[in-house]
């Protein structure tokens, strides 16, 4: 396989003279897996090649909080007329990735790579409400499904509506977390009212609209009454937990966490997923170039590498269980068999491309949390 992605390397011209000798720093945020996938697996095929670059990995930190301190050094050095800054590539989370692009942080560089056209999802687009089309490129995509068990759910529900009215007939059969102790319950309450509350489009894109929360008085009375039969879960790993010792049969769930416990047989191995129509949210880690990039072309020769479809398939999927960044039909032949159903038979990449959404933009997303704690959890 790495002869094939050195192979795809030199193929698409990434290899540049031994004599220049160059560094690339890549600043990371994200927990030190994300550190450890630069230095220990991008950066050494990136150097060979093209001999004479040298890849420094730098992590930031994990969360939000990750992506502020890129923010603060790219802001701080902008403010103070730098002619170039620190950073080549940065790694991002998507809160941050709009106000990078609305501030002019960020080289609009897209374009210009043979990859950017393998991208298709709206959060290449869009970042939770903010224009970032062509700033950046989705590293991967942290996705949320619906968990079940195969044996004792027969009727698997396909959207929503039919989930309402599964657990009508099966009470305390299906477990999540509220919006406290993980993300994948706060996922499902989104994709709740989204599905529920009217003007899906206007929750993802905006504009923004106080009045709007007003519409959604009976999509929360109606998931305060379906709370009544499910059972609330400790939190992300919660769900999975009990799944696994049978206590409840259904319950959304991070795709990648659910994939590293079946592979660790932490599940048993009659578990598959669903992603419900009209969709559940998922979030997008990015690759983006900061305007003034002392190594611009560099960057944008990395980067495309990190989204080819060969690297895609061997350090974003067979590595960690996320989906690409990428649309998913490019890795076709990519893959074992093995790998691709793996990854791909439960939640097809057709269905990615239909359901897989991205969280509501942020004010909406904050009265969305703010509406549940009043209305549905009291």
């Amino acid at each position: 396989m790495k002869s094939k992605l050195l192979a795809f390397a030199l193929a698409a011209g990434l290899a540049i003279p031994a004599a220049s000798a160059q560094t690339l720093t890549v600043a990371t945020a994200g927990d030190q897996n994300m550190v450890d996938y630069i230095k220990d697996y991008l950066g050494p095929m990136f150097e060979k090649a093209n001999p004479g670059v040298k890849v420094v990995a730098v992590g930031t930190g994990p969360g939000d909080g990750g992506s502020q301190k890129i923010y603060e050094k790219l802001d701080a050095q902008k403010k103070a007329g730098a002619a170039k800054v620190d950073f080549d590539v940065i790694v991002v989370h998507q809160k941050m990735a709009g106000t990078l692009a609305s501030e002019s942080l960020l080289d609009k560089y897209r374009e210009r790579i043979a990859t950017g056209s393998l991208v298709t999802r709206e959060t290449a687009e869009n970042s939770l409400g903010a224009n970032v089309s062509g700033y950046v490129m989705p590293m991967f995509h942290s996705q949320t499904a619906i968990a079940y068990n195969a044996d004792l759910v027969k009727d698997v529900p396909n959207s929503y509506t039919e989930l309402a009215e599964w657990v009508k007939k099966n009470p305390k059969k299906f477990g999540y977390n509220g919006i406290k102790g993980g993300m994948s319950g706060v996922a499902f309450v989104s994709g709740w009212v989204t599905a529920f509350g009217g003007d899906a489009g206007k929750l993802e894109k905006g504009p923004y609209d106080a009045a709007t929360k007003a519409n959604w008085d009976k999509a929360l009375g109606d998931l305060k009454a379906f709370n009544t039969n499910v059972v609330i879960t400790p939190g992300n790993a919660g769900t999975l937990d009990m799944l696994n010792r049978g206590e409840i049969a259904m319950g959304p769930v991070w795709v990648d966490m659910f994939y590293s416990w079946m592979a660790e047989g932490k599940l048993p191995p009659n578990m598959k997923l669903k992603l419900v129509s009209p969709g559940m949210p998922g979030q997008p880690m990015y690759y983006a170039v900061p305007a003034k990039a002392a190594e611009a072309k560099l960057a944008e020769k990395f980067i495309a590498l990190a989204t080819s479809p060969e690297v895609q398939a061997e350090g974003i999927v067979k590595r960690f269980n996320w989906y690409p960044g990428i649309d998913a039909k490019n890795l076709q032949g990519k893959l074992s068999e093995g790998d691709w159903k793996k990854l791909f038979t439960d939640i097809t990449p057709e269905d990615l491309a239909k359901n897989g959404k991205p969280f509501p933009i942020a004010p909406y997303f904050n009265d969305i949390l703010e509406g549940y704690e009043k209305k549905v959890a009291n």
